[in-house]
Order: structure tokens, then C-alpha cells, then sequence
């Protein structure tokens, strides 16, 4: 069944929050109704309703798969697992990010990537929540063109993203990547400068670019990662892009918007307070204006713990939710469908509250039908929460 009446919700819409109902039939919204609860419907306590979140990048299946360098396990039960945990952290949509690229010392290839590719095409059947693929393509690799027909075949590849693989020009510094290569090989640092060296003249004269621009501008929006200088989102630019995922300083993300891209960064560089490794905190490009979205990045759990930390910091909660579903939506283009509590809208709603500094999922629905749920204990003391603002109900994080 897929038809529901959620009432004495805190609903959160794209421009404002209140008590309320909503009314879903056939997993579809068909009334928002302010100020008003229904007896017969199902009563929420007060708790949040908001839309799910939309991940457009998460590398976190490949993290079930190997949770040790050394250690394997199976596709389908890695993304079991994956998608049991998007939905208990209330992700209703979720881009798997797949690396198409040769490296031979991680044990990656294209063709193994496709396979993988295809494999969880098969695997999405049965899944809880929506699941789509976000290819990271590395252009400097010849390898990479004999595969676009491959990829073009897969029905849930939903974006392309250019994850260039040159050594020290982007995310990572150089001189780190030198150092971490030599103990990693048993070399010295002498032998690791000279081969990463010979590995970026080898493939600074490789970019296939142009040919995945051709190959996909009709069918999927195209992206750039770890973009650094101004140069590389001009050559983003060049070859199609309209999104710079989570460029790596403030250079970057200033030149981004002023050529009109959209820009994602990486809820946990929310949630820590920084990157992880240095790069462009995501607090200060927010503190000017420079982004339009969150993804979980490596951590499911930050998306909705970013949305609650941001209503302690002021921000309203229907512009906080924004940030992981509604602007997701629309640099997908699917807004008209999903990404936010609208009439017209597809169910893919979320109930939650805030329990110390994250967000405690209770039911997750998608297209009206519920696919998460855990009992809560209610009490008298909920009458209180039914009413209190947001302000009231943040200062508990």
C-alpha cells in the first residue's frame, strides 16, 4: 500500500516549515495542508517530515566492498548492506560513484568497472531506496574511449564526471603522494619521485575529454572533481560541465560560479568543520555563497546531520534541506518530480528528529511506500514538540 495520510508532522517544504498533514495517494502527494490534523491519519508526533535526501555522490559502496585495502567482498552483498544503511540515514536516492580508470596497483580496470557497473543495474531490482550510477571517468587514459559504448548501455548511469588521475595536480599534493608511494612500494622517496615524474609526462599528453563531451553531453550531466585552479574549470567549462564537485580551494569554487556551474561539497567537510585532507572547507565557500549542494561524500550519515547543524547555525530549515534534496533535484533536472514536499511530487519522504548532534531516522518512504520504519517511545511530553519552532527544537543538538 502506498496511500497515507502522515499528520502532526513538522513538515519541512522549500520555503517554510510548520504542523501539518500530508496526503499521499498512490505514491504520489496530493495535498500539503497547513495547521491541520487528521484523526485517522498517522499521527507523527510533531516529528520532522522533509523530502529524502538526494546523494549525488557517494563512494561508500566501494567501501563495503573493500573495508581493508586487502579485503574483498561480494557485490551483491556490499550493496545489500549499502542500501540498508542509505535508507536508516535517510537517503532516498543515492549515485554510487564507480572510478573507470586503469591502476593497475589498486586492481582497477575499465572493463572491471563496467562489469561492476552492470552488476548492480541487476542488483537495483529489489533495492529500498532509488539507486543511479555516477561515473568518475579518468580522460588521461587511452583506454578509456573503448568502453563509452559499454557505459552508454548501462540504464542507470545518471552522470559523468571527469576525475582526472595526473599525480599531485589536484586533490593530494605532490610531495605527499611522492612520500606515501615510497613506503607503500618499499622504496625511497629518490625512486618514487622519479616514477610518479615519468607517470605525469606520460599522461599529461593523454585527455579524452573531447571524446566523453561528444559521447554523453545528450544523455547525462557531465561534472569535474577535485577541480583546483581556475584553469581546470575552464577546461571543466570547455568540455561541458555544469557541476565542480568539491573543488579543492576557494580559487576554484569562486571561478565555478562565475561561469555559471553549480558547485557540490562533501557534507562530512560540513559536519568536521574541514576536509579531511586539507582541501577548501565547505563552512567557508558557504560563508560566500559558493554552494549549491551536499553529497555524503564517504559518510551517509553527514547528510542529515549537515541539515540539523546548519539550523543550529541559523539557517531556516526549509533553505538547510534544500542543500540535499531540492538543488540536487534540479541540477538533475528531475525537480519537477522529486526533491521536495509538493503537490504533483513523488512520496520520497523522510520522519526524523535530532538526538545528540545527528538525525535519529524513524520511517523513510519511497514513492509512497514505506521501506524504513523503527518504533519510537511516545509520551506526553511530545504534545510540546508538536508546537515548538525550530529555533526550540534545534537548541537540542
Amino acid at each position: 500500500m502506498n496511500s497515507h495520510i502522515l499528520t502532526n508532522a513538522r513538515i519541512i517544504t522549500s520555503t517554510e516549515d510548520f504542523i501539518g498533514t500530508v496526503k499521499v495517494e498512490e505514491g504520489i502527494i496530493v495535498d500539503v495542508v497547513k495547521g491541520k490534523t487528521y484523526a485517522e491519519g498517522e499521527d507523527l508526533h510533531g516529528l520532522w517530515l522533509s523530502p529524502g535526501c538526494i546523494d549525488i555522490h557517494s563512494d561508500y559502496l566501494e567501501r563495503e566492498i573493500h573495508p581493508r585495502p586487502s579485503a574483498k567482498f561480494p557485490l551483491p552483498m556490499a550493496f545489500h548492506f549499502m542500501d540498508q544503511r542509505a535508507a536508516a540515514c535517510g537517503l532516498t536516492t543515492v549515485f554510487s560513484a564507480i572510478s573507470l580508470t586503469e591502476n593497475e596497483s589498486r586492481d582497477r580496470t575499465f572493463k572491471s568497472a563496467v562489469q561492476q557497473a552492470q552488476a548492480i543495474d541487476e542488483l537495483n531490482v529489489n533495492s529500498l531506496v532509488n539507486h543511479y550510477l555516477h561515473a568518475r571517468l579518468d580522460p588521461n587514459t587511452e583506454a578509456s574511449v573503448q568502453y563509452i559504448d559499454d557505459m552508454l548501455a548501462i540504464p542507470s548511469l545518471k552522470m559523468v564526471v571527469y576525475n582526472e588521475g595526473i599525480p599531485g595536480q589536484r586533490q593530494f599534493k605532490l610531495e605527499d603522494i611522492i612520500v606515501k608511494r615510497a613506503k607503500m612500494m618499499a622504496i625511497s622517496e629518490e625512486e618514487s619521485r622519479r616514477m610518479v615524474f615519468e607517470e605525469i609526462e606520460k599522461l599529461k599528453n593523454v585527455n579524452k575529454r573531447p571524446e566523453f563531451y561528444a559521447a554523453f553531453k545528450d544523455f547525462v550531466p557531465l561534472g569535474s572533481h577535485d577541480d583546483t585552479t581556475e584553469a581546470h574549470i575552464m577546461e571543466a567549462l570547455q568540455y561541458g560541465s555544469t557541476l565542480a564537485e568539491m573543488p579543492t580551494t576557494m580559487e576554484a569554487a569562486i571561478k565555478a560560479k562565475e561561469v555559471g556551474m553549480s558547485v557540490c561539497m562533501g557534507a562530512p567537510n560540513y559536519v568536521r568543520g574541514g576536509s579531511h585532507c586539507g582541501n577548501l572547507s565547505c563552512h567557508e565557500a558557504m560563508e560566500k555563497n559558493l554552494v549549491d549542494m551536499l553529497c555524503s561524500d564517504y559518510h551517509f550519515p553527514t547528510m542529515l546531520t549537515a541539515v540539523l547543524m546548519m539550523m543550529k547555525n541559523g539557517k531556516k530549515p526549509s533553505e538547510a534541506i534544500n542543500y540535499v534534496s531540492l538543488n540536487p533535484a534540479r541540477y538533475l533536472k528531475t525537480d519537477k518530480e522529486t526533491g521536495s514536499i509538493e503537490v504533483g511530487k513523488k512520496a520520497d519522504l523522510i520522519c526524523f528528529e535530532s538526538q545528540e548532534n545527528f538525525a535519529k531516522i524513524f520511517k523513510v518512504w519511497v514513492d509512497g511506500r514505506t521501506k524504513y520504519s523503527t518504533e519510537r517511545p511516545f509520551n506526553k511530553s511530545d504534545a510540546t514538540r508538536n508546537v515548538a519552532s525550530y529555533e526550540e527544537a534545534s537548541a537540542n543538538l
